[in-house]
């Protein structure tokens, strides 16, 4: 009885895992070329992948310094070696352009890349992508101007309402406190 459930259990597992597994071709097949072209448009006219433009040269200078590091003797044929294999794999760049082409065309519509590509590409989109970091910047410190701003009158604000509510909670003196002669201070 137990091995019959572990055997249909283990069967279900294995037809999930199919299913996962057949559909996943089938999502990049629902794209087409068409809305691939579109994402193609949209990733270059956001220049979605420049920030990834300094990988390889970063990576090929970093190996260059290691290696020269541990064989010195060696210096110009690493440079070399390095610089001619690091031009060799620049061509893979173009396999980060269909990755973020695929991830813009499984998020977006056909329609929706061709108006993003068509706003980025106008003279309000690129000064947008040229603008906007200093703009978001700008705005990050303002933002900090506020919160700064809003939590000292919130605790401001609270602080006299709390005040205002302890004053009313008080008790009152008693009557008689107040109807005996203050204390002169001469004891008599």
């Amino acid at each position: 009885m137990m091995l019959n459930k572990r055997v249909r259990c283990l069967a279900a597992a294995l037809a999930a895992s199919a299913v996962i597994a057949f559909s996943l071709p089938a999502l990049a097949q629902d794209i087409s070329e068409s809305h691939l072209k579109a994402a193609h448009e949209a990733v270059s006219a956001l220049r979605a992948t420049d920030p990834f433009d300094s990988i390889l040269p970063s990576a090929a200078g970093a190996l260059q310094q290691q290696l020269i590091q541990k064989n010195p003797d060696m210096e110009q044929l690493i440079t070399t070696t390095v610089s001619e294999k690091a031009l060799a794999l620049a061509s893979r760049r173009s396999d980060l352009e269909n990755e973020a082409a695929m991830a813009y065309a499984k998020s977006f519509s056909e329609q929706e890349l061709k108006d993003i590509a068509a706003f980025y590409s106008s003279p309000s989109g690129k000064k947008l992508l040229e603008k906007g970091p200093f703009a978001m910047r700008e705005l990050v410190k303002a933002a900090d101007i506020w919160q700064n701003g809003i939590a000292r009158d919130l605790a401001q604000e609270v602080g006299e309402a709390l005040a205002a509510a302890a004053k009313t909670k008080a008790p009152a003196a008693p009557a008689d406190d107040a109807a005996k002669p203050a204390d002169s201070g001469n004891g008599g």
